[in-house]
């Protein structure tokens, strides 16, 4: 028994002798100014920059996600200009291990790539990331932007309000800085290196933590493609009755039942969806918007107009009285709330940054508070009043 043990303790120690050769042969091999990565190959299409701990593995999540055509191992947020590895990896410069993302927003959206930020690193260590220790690993997203700032902190403040984790996040969200390609040796590391890779990603417990806190969600969210378009199609079901005029509004039970947690947020509890990320912002199909839960008819396509908020626009509703309005003090400043006069559920604002033309009023509104119905579905969904509308417009 006490030789089996001794065989035991000394395979044990080898295994880890082994694997911190690995690390150490190979971090050290690119210990090099020379970089071979041409970054204006990628200039026509959008740009994000995240630290999710070891670039090799975030890198390799990141090329895994749909509409994602470039990743680029690199280091950024510190002050030491033109950093080698070591340099990086000593903690003295600042600098995170970065990715610099270059993704097509036809098909891929910035908040779709939040989704599998999070997921593939714990946001939560503010110590480094699994076995690498250190500010130098440490999680953080670097805005390039007003909009990937809003969206970054929006959905930041979704995660650390959720049931996922127990304790604070500890990502940072910080302005865009220099970004400085590694060494061409870091690149696609996970593909030149498989065998390498899959041993320190295994051994780091990354891949451990990832499906016992997600499941199969980074995969889902990396393969957005092959899921149906949450937004779209749940607001376009018919969730409740669309005989608006004899309405009677579910109980709060019937409501979370049918409604998805966005919708109820939203309709019941005067929440805010995320920019950018929602089913109409950017619709240019012709046809009516009604409310998600009664079906009473609110807006029209030939009043919406592209606001660049990331939120559908609206120069007014479809008829006079169709909307009540409150005041709102909850950001501090009046504002107007806007909610719908039969279902009362809660739409979105009237913000005074609209056209001239219109006296400045934008009715700046949630998707999610809404359901869209094409010009061609208007007779057979029983609002055939409002075809009219499309061939006044033609």
């Amino acid at each position: 028994m006490k030789k089996y043990l001794i065989l035991l303790i000394i395979g044990a120690f080898l295994g880890v002798l082994a694997y911190a050769f690995y690390l150490w042969h190979d971090h050290n091999k690119s210990n090099t100014k020379e970089r071979s990565v041409h970054v204006e190959d990628y200039s026509d299409y959008a740009v994000a920059t995240f630290a999710g701990g070891c670039f090799w593995c975030t890198e390799s999540d990141f090329e895994k996600t749909d509409g994602v055509v470039e990743v680029i191992s690199g280091y950024t947020g510190g002050t030491t200009k033109n950093p080698t590895y070591n340099d990086v990896s000593s903690g003295t410069t600042g600098h995170r291990e970065s990715v610099r993302v270059y993704y097509d927003p036809a098909v891929v959206s910035y908040n779709q790539l939040l989704d599998v930020f999070w997921r593939l690193h714990d946001p939560t260590d503010a110590g480094g990331s699994f076995v690498d220790r250190g500010k130098q690993y440490s999680s953080a997203i670097f805005y390039h932007d007003d909009a990937q700032r809003l969206a970054a902190e929006m959905s930041k403040e979704a995660l650390a309000t959720s049931d996922i984790f127990a304790v604070p996040i500890a990502t940072d969200i910080l302005p865009v800085a220099t970004f400085y390609p590694a060494e061409d040796y870091h690149q696609d590391y996970y593909k030149k290196n498989p065998r390498r890779y899959k041993y320190y990603r295994h051994n780091s417990g990354r891949d451990d933590y990832i499906k016992k806190t997600w499941g199969d969600a980074l995969q889902r969210a990396q393969h957005h493609r092959n899921q149906p378009q949450k937004a779209t199609h749940n607001n376009n079901k018919k969730l409740f009755m669309t005989d608006y005029k004899n309405f009677t509004k579910p109980s709060k039970k019937q409501l979370k039942e049918k409604l998805s947690k966005l919708q109820y947020t939203v309709t019941q509890k005067e929440g805010t969806e995320r920019p950018f990320d929602n089913a109409y912002w950017d619709n240019h199909d012709e046809g009516i918007y009604v409310d998600i839960i009664s079906g009473e008819p609110l807006y029209s396509s030939t009043d919406k107009f592209d606001s660049g908020t990331g939120w559908p626009s609206f120069l007014k509703t479809i008829k006079p009285d169709v909307v009540t309005k409150r005041d709102d003090y909850k950001l501090f400043v009046k504002r107007t709330e806007l909610r719908s006069k039969i279902a009362d559920s809660h739409l979105g604002h009237i913000i005074l940054d609209g056209p001239q033309s219109n006296h400045y009023i934008r009715h700046c509104i949630n998707s999610a508070s809404l359901r869209f119905i094409p010009k061609e579905r208007l007779e057979a969904e029983g609002y055939g009043e409002f075809v009219s509308l499309f061939h006044q417009k033609n």
